[in-house]
């Protein structure tokens, strides 16, 4: 096997094993999906593969776990996240991906509660109608914001996942990328 091949197979692994914590009890919110985008984008030397796979392995736990009604905002603040990383974890530092994290569940919170606003009939469809459906994101529910667990997941698994990968980088040389 080449050195290509085992770092794709290595990767492809790591998204697909992240991927299954959807599928273990956690708290609201708390997921690898952000996480899952960021890695994606910023490991794979086929970017086209680094948005695919975490897409794939979110299809396939989302068909175990069951879609819903604003699964296209979910999808959106995916890909959006995953250019976010694309564009600034080119050389990721542990600054650069705790800014990303943040950056990705900020987008997210702000892009899915704008989905759950818009056409609702439970809030009006005004400017003030928005800023309360974002501010009853924020409050706790039963003790819990969905909010600070999204940023805690962003941060905690994006931590994991490059902070994981670079310790094995180390021990296996052949798992880092060839830069030019």
């Amino acid at each position: 096997m080449n050195a290509l091949t085992i770092r794709l197979t290595t990767l492809l692994t790591i998204v697909l094993a992240t991927a299954l914590f959807r599928l273990v009890p956690h708290w609201p919110n708390f997921t690898p999906v952000a996480a899952l985008a960021l890695f994606g984008a910023a490991t794979f030397d086929r970017k086209w593969l680094g948005l695919v796979a975490p897409f794939g392995a979110m299809l396939l736990s989302d068909a175990i776990l069951g879609f819903h009604g604003s699964m296209g905002a979910v999808y959106i603040s995916f890909g959006l996240t995953w250019l976010i990383g694309a564009l600034a974890l080119r050389r990721p530092t542990a600054g650069r991906v705790a800014g990303a994290a943040l950056a990705s569940s900020t987008l997210f919170f702000l892009i899915t509660n704008f989905a759950v606003w818009y056409g609702s009939t439970f809030y009006p469809q005004t400017l003030a109608g928005l800023m309360g459906c974002y501010a009853a994101g924020l409050a706790f529910y039963d003790g819990q914001s969905f909010f600070l667990n999204g940023v805690l997941g962003d941060l905690f698994f994006s931590g994991a996942l490059f902070g994981g990968y670079y310790l094995l980088q180390q021990r296996f040389t052949i798992l880092r990328p060839a830069r030019a």
